[in-house]
């Protein structure tokens, strides 16, 4: 396993306008030499000693995207329109802009990158990539020129013989022919990960790092231009959350170690084989709230507790940083949004789907007597450079998209196009989950029913012992406004197609899993799920925030997620949500409230001990326990489906042909705990769609603002909504 790559003679990509001259002999040799058509020429005179050169300056700019999940094209392939908000299409304009700016540039990419849209989805399931081909979303990443990457954990979303044929083959784990695919049709960079471990090996599933030689366009002291060499380390490190997310693909066959550690373990080897600079490739964001081993988002306590690292790129999260906005993700003591530092260390996070490029410009000084780099940390710049800007009437526009990534994809595109335009069925009403935190849920049962089925069928077939229990299904509203307005669920009624599928069920990689639990393990599971609401005060006069949510409600730190909030839409199970309790705490119940009043299993209080078999999907029931049932539990799982989630919601709108509201999108088994407030209890979801909330029956919304512009650090893309918790 080698990682150490030679410099490269592809320099253009680098800008180096001040090379020094070299002859055409030394240039040929270089390169590979000539092609012997001609005699070889006489021997040339020995060139002259290059002079010493003892101080220089230079600079560098590290260039990041992340969580890029496959938007090769600004496309949203769910309403077969244009979305010039996303895209390496448009990605790609700011690293050429970039390029063009500064004379030495670096580009990562930061993992995360092969799935997530029907693009990924297409290539992996529908129609399989030969191994003869290379993936399309690396054909798109090859007209960039990459210099280095990290596995995300949607890497392994596909398993373990996909992703060794897209990385070129291999891999040697088990359960992968290695021999499969091959190195010109990889992803054409290296691709580096160093805390992922292949148990039938015992070492690094893929190399832990890399170390690049480059030649920089540098400045002497006296202004004379020169060109001088750099060596420079990139380790790769992901979130070890891979070993609960991808269980059944990854179980027994890889092991994962702690992103801090193994920073700590490899920094000083790559500083030791000669690195001048050494960057932290995280596929993984930062908590401060408190170290602990195989956390998911280490990247504050590496840049603490690692000496040795020049900077760190990360991203997992989806947010920003530096974020120099009024609302910033990240803002506790080390984490500087004005100088884009870390605990001191130059750190980006550019967001998600293209929507930006994280840049690090370095300035460099040159030791001429120890032949060595340094960073001279008070000149080295750090910014996230967004595709989208305001021009002067305010109105959003777009950098203008690159031709060469539309190209690279343009048979996939048009492929993925007729897929997901074929017809499943047809719908009565708008399935939508622009309301599903405050009761709607259109978008919602026919997931449940799509699973309770699939795995009922199951269970009556080839699991006896479980034959008497009821099976119920949950599951939540993935696409709940966090990426924006638009990031919601919205399936127009008349034809459905596989895109209103996959916009039902966003996550092509869930798999459905079956777990058996009790009535009081049920209520548990609720009470999780009611975080996702801030506890409000009935007797405060001022307005207050239903959504705990950084993007749609609340001050960043303590986000619960949408797709975490799982709810049953049966007619046999009723509940209800009582905002003004406080958090329900798993691990300590008597530090927090409950939130779950009046659960009852047809129409009786819910008992405590009768079983029930739950539909969910692989993460929730290999991943969820401990913050559902408490630090150190499991669930009961009693099947685990290959079978992914969005294709049994696929298959069972074929099968239904017809779906109605009445049947398939009325059945709501919860409301909020009816109270009076004093003041105006809001939240956030796309503007002006009031009547996605009336046509589902939720009389008491109404509209409090018709854009978010200036509160609560709205930008003015979200529309204000008001609830009356007495109604």
């Amino acid at each position: 396993m080698s990682h150490h790559i030679p410099g490269s003679c592809d320099l253009h990509r680098h800008r180096l306008p001040f090379l020094l001259a070299l002859s055409a002999t030394l240039a040929l040799s270089a390169c590979g030499g000539s092609d012997g058509a001609a005699p070889a020429p006489a021997p040339a005179p020995a060139p002259a000693p290059a002079p010493v050169v003892q101080n220089a300056t230079a600079q560098l700019a590290l260039l990041e995207t992340t969580d890029l999940h496959y938007y090769a094209r600004s496309f949203n392939y769910y309403s077969d329109k244009e979305d010039k908000a996303v895209g390496l299409e448009r990605t790609a304009t700011l690293i050429h802009k970039a390029r063009a700016e500064f004379p030495n540039t670096l580009l990562v990419d930061n993992g995360d990158t092969v799935q997530g849209t029907v693009l990924g989805t297409y290539e992996a399931q529908v129609a399989p990539l030969p191994a003869t081909q290379q993936l399309s979303m690396y054909k798109a990443m090859a007209t960039l020129k990459y210099d280095a990457g990290v596995l995300g954990n949607h890497e392994f979303n596909f398993g373990l013989p996909f992703l060794s044929q897209i990385l070129g083959g291999g891999l040697d784990v088990a359960g992968v022919d290695p021999a499969i695919g091959s190195k010109d049709k990889g992803p054409g960079f290296p691709i580096v990960t160093a805390n992922v471990t292949s148990l039938k090996s015992n070492k690094p599933l893929v190399d832990p790092y890399v170390i690049l030689e480059r030649q920089l366009a540098a400045t002497q002291a006296d202004g004379t231009a020169v060109s001088l060499p750099i060596r420079i380390g990139v380790i790769g490190i992901t979130t070890p959350g891979i070993l609960n997310w991808d269980k059944d693909k990854l179980d027994g066959k890889v092991s994962t170690q702690d992103g801090r550690d193994t920073a700590a373990k490899y920094v000083p080897e790559v500083r030791a084989k000669g690195a001048d600079l050494v960057f932290v490739l995280l596929h993984g964001g930062m908590s401060a709230s408190g170290y602990f081993p195989q956390m998911e988002n280490p990247g504050y306590y590496i840049t603490k507790e690692v000496p040795g690292i020049d900077g760190i790129v990360m991203g997992h999260e989806h947010n920003t940083f530096p974020d120099r906005g009024t609302s910033p993700a990240y803002r506790f003591d080390g984490a500087d949004n004005a100088k884009g530092t870390v605990n001191g260390v130059p750190a980006v996070m550019a967001s998600s789907w293209g929507k930006a490029l994280g840049v690090i410009n370095y300035a460099l000084k040159w030791d001429g007597t120890a032949k060595k780099w340094s960073v001279d940390t008070a000149k080295t710049d750090v910014q996230v450079r967004t595709t989208d800007s305001k021009d002067a009437a305010g109105k959003t526009v777009y950098v203008d998209s690159d031709p060469a990534v539309v190209a690279a994809v343009d048979e996939l595109h048009n492929k993925t196009r007729a897929y997901v335009a074929s017809p499943i069925g047809t719908s009565d009403f708008r399935l939508s989950s622009m309301f599903a935190d405050v009761g709607n849920v259109g978008a919602l049962q026919i997931v449940n029913q799509a699973q309770q089925a699939y795995v009922a069928d199951y269970v009556r077939a080839s699991l006896p012992q479980y034959a008497g229990l009821p099976v119920l299904s949950v599951t939540a509203p993935f696409k709940a406004g966090f990426s924006g307005s638009t990031d919601f669920t919205d399936v127009a009624a008349g034809t459905m197609t596989v895109s209103a599928a996959a916009d039902l069920y966003l996550y092509d990689n869930n798999t459905i899993h079956a777990v058996k639990v009790n009535g009081a393990q049920i209520k548990q599971w609720l009470e999780n799920a009611a975080n996702r609401f801030n506890q409000i005060d009935p007797a405060k006069t001022e307005d207050q925030w239903l959504i705990n949510d950084s993007k749609t409600g609340i001050q960043p730190g303590a986000s619960f997620p949408g797709y975490n909030f799982d709810v049953f839409t049966s007619p046999d199970i009723s509940y209800e949500i009582d905002v003004t309790q406080p958090k329900y705490n798993v691990n300590n119940p008597a530090q927090g409230g409950e939130r779950i009043r009046n659960l009852r299993y047809k129409g009786l209080p819910m008992d405590n001990a009768k079983e029930f078999i739950v539909a969910t999907n692989n993460y929730r029931a290999n991943s969820s326990a401990p913050f559902i049932l408490g630090t150190g539990k499991a669930f009961d799982i009693v099947w685990a489906s290959p079978d992914a989630n969005r294709e049994v919601v696929l298959n069972y709108v074929k099968a239904q042909k017809n779906i109605t509201r009445a049947s398939n999108g009325a059945t709501s088994s919860w409301r909020f705990t009816k109270v009076p407030t004093a003041g105006k209890v809001l939240f956030k979801s796309a503007p002006n769609e009031l009547g996605v909330a009336q046509a589902a029956g939720l009389a008491n919304i109404s509209v409090d603002r018709a854009d978010d512009t200036g509160v609560n650090g709205g930008t003015g893309s979200y529309g204000i909504y008001r609830i009356a918790l007495d109604q």
